[in-house]
């Protein structure tokens, strides 16, 4: 399995499981994929870009995790709040990934936009990941 894909796997894993982000966006809430008719809220784990991060003496890989809250409320109480939730299950967590190893999680930026097409708000959260090829 693939660094980003066993980080994938862990962020699933660790958001599903979180309490108070479920409570806010309900069960089947956190998908990896914008269905074409979602329900609202979601929480869609948007991408992982991954590039080499590798020492002299260590192969790894740094990726760039963006998640995307989605709501129909007015305003932008709903995404924030989703946000927080996320911020807290995940900022500096300690995953455990298959075949490999987390060095750190990080949350970068939020940022929350109403989407222009549709009644749609959303906030875009980016977080950086450090994997090494487990041992």
């Amino acid at each position: 399995m693939s660094a980003a894909s066993a980080l994938q796997k862990a962020i699933f894993g660790r958001l599903s499981a979180d309490a108070a982000l479920t409570a806010l966006v309900g069960p089947g809430g956190i998908t990896d994929r914008r269905l074409s008719q979602p329900a609202a809220p979601l929480l869609v784990i948007a991408g992982i870009d991954s590039v080499d991060h590798s020492t002299a003496s260590e192969p790894g890989e740094q990726h760039t995790v963006l998640l995307e809250a989605w709501s129909e409320a007015a305003g932008h109480k709903t995404v924030q709040a989703i946000a927080a939730a996320v911020r807290a299950a995940l900022h500096d967590a300690a995953l455990t990934l298959d075949g490999h190893h987390l060095v750190f999680l990080l949350h970068l930026d939020t940022q929350l936009r109403r989407d222009g097409k549709s009644r749609f708000h959303r906030a875009e959260m980016r977080f950086r990941a450090v994997t090494e090829h487990a041992l």
